[in-house]
């Protein structure tokens, strides 16, 4: 049977989402930004286009009632099509004309998710759900390599939708990750710009910047501080590098190499993730003379000393070597940010010190990223502000010819 359904007019933010190559889509957007109904045009849209019968495909929100909210809204779109699509009311499942069924879920109990294949997702609100759900819903699309799509506002920085967001900003492989503000539904025509002024003077500064700029507020246990963070957030310097820090990639993480200029602001970075020989022979390459403290924990004992073997000024810090080595790596870095010594990148820099907390053992305070978060910046910005405090330069007069120092 063919039918004409003519598709939403879309924002360009909407497309992006929407249409993208990445296999899980990310979106933390504002309230009425227009992602809960662009979200079930295109779970709509992916289930026409099936080409198997029975195939299911599914909305899930963290309670009952607003799954039901989705079901009516898409219900009452295709409400024109009489006797071609099959609704039940009881079970909240749209069958269509190819065979294909549309389920709205609830995530309160995410045992009840396990067990089907699920060629399509959207899980709505998952900041506000369980993280046991997503683990479920991940399970379903296994056999079949459907798409999952995770929308909702922003909720602090403690839960693990926040953490998963902060994965895909990272280059998570396969993730997509986008930030919608009321004021992007605003240039787009969804919401006024008056209605947004008179939320921010209605509201709490904390909900108003979740809810309508989606910016995870914090959580009042990071042990550098937002403010001194934010503050200290500058563009790459034009200076020379004259201390490095680098951490090595182990297992799944990136080999991270950060370079201060001789006032303690970020004049070199780079993030990869390549094998050790390319990884030994980049090294070499970047920081020739320069000072440089390089992670040596575990796997990097054999890389520090083929890199010590080019590089005289390399000194390799192994944290099992001490009680509390790494520890004091980041007081020390926390003193600096402090005091404005150092400056900070925005991106992935900035995103890895703000996600990192604080935590309190019986031995003490402890200091780490979050549970699935990396902390591969963190730690070479660590290590190039201790090369920096270890290793003081008598500042001398350079001068540039044709872009390099002499």
């Amino acid at each position: 049977m063919d039918i004409e359904i003519t598709p939403p007019k879309l924002t360009d933010y909407q497309r992006a989402f929407l249409y993208n190559d990445a296999r899980f889509t990310i979106v933390e957007a504002a309230t009425k930004c227009g992602k809960t109904f662009s979200h079930l045009w295109w779970l709509f849209e992916l289930a026409m286009q099936s080409d198997k019968r029975g195939a299911n495909y599914w909305w899930v929100a963290p309670v009952f009632n607003q799954s039901e909210i989705a079901f009516g809204r898409l219900r009452r779109v295709i409400a024109q099509y009489n006797g071609v699509f099959k609704v039940n009311i009881s079970k909240l499942t749209i069958t269509l004309p190819n065979g294909a069924v549309i389920h709205f879920k609830s995530a309160e109990k995410p045992d009840n998710l396990f067990g089907e294949d699920v060629y399509g997702c959207v899980f709505d609100e998952f900041t506000r759900a369980r993280e046991d759900a997503f683990f479920a819903l991940r399970s379903t699309i296994t056999a079949t390599g459907g798409k999952m799509k995770l929308i909702g506002n922003a909720k602090g920085k403690k839960n693990w939708g926040y953490k998963l967001g902060a994965r895909a900003r990272a280059g998570e492989p396969n993730y997509a990750y986008f930030r919608i503000t009321a004021y992007d539904a605003a240039n787009a025509g969804l919401i006024s710009l008056e209605e947004i002024e008179q939320a921010k003077r209605d509201l709490p500064e904390r909900v108003f910047k979740e809810l309508y700029l989606a910016e995870p507020q914090e959580d009042a246990s990071n042990p550098f501080g937002m403010d001194h963070i934010r503050g200290q957030v500058k563009p790459l310097s034009s200076l020379p590098a004259e201390y490095f820090g680098i951490d090595l990639a182990k297992r799944k993480d990136w080999t991270v190499i950060v370079g201060l200029d001789v006032n303690g602001d970020v004049a070199y970075f780079e993030r990869f993730q390549k094998n050790w020989e390319y990884t030994t022979d980049r090294i070499i390459d970047v920081i020739k003379k320069a000072k440089c403290t390089i992670d040596s924990t575990g796997v990097g004992d054999p890389i520090v000393e083929r890199v010590q073997a080019k590089c005289p000024n390399v000194e390799g810090l192994n944290y099992a070597s001490g009680t509390g080595t790494k520890q004091k790596l980041m007081e020390g870095l926390a003193v600096s940010l402090q005091r404005g010594e150092i400056s900070v990148l925005s991106g992935i820099m900035q995103d890895e010190l703000e996600a990192f907390e604080f935590q309190y053992t019986m031995s003490g305070v402890k200091y780490s990223a979050p549970e699935g978060f990396t902390d591969d910046c963190v730690n070479a910005l660590a290590l190039a502000n201790r090369t920096k405090q270890f290793n003081p330069i008598v500042k001398r007069h350079r001068s540039l010819v044709g872009g390099v120092s002499r």
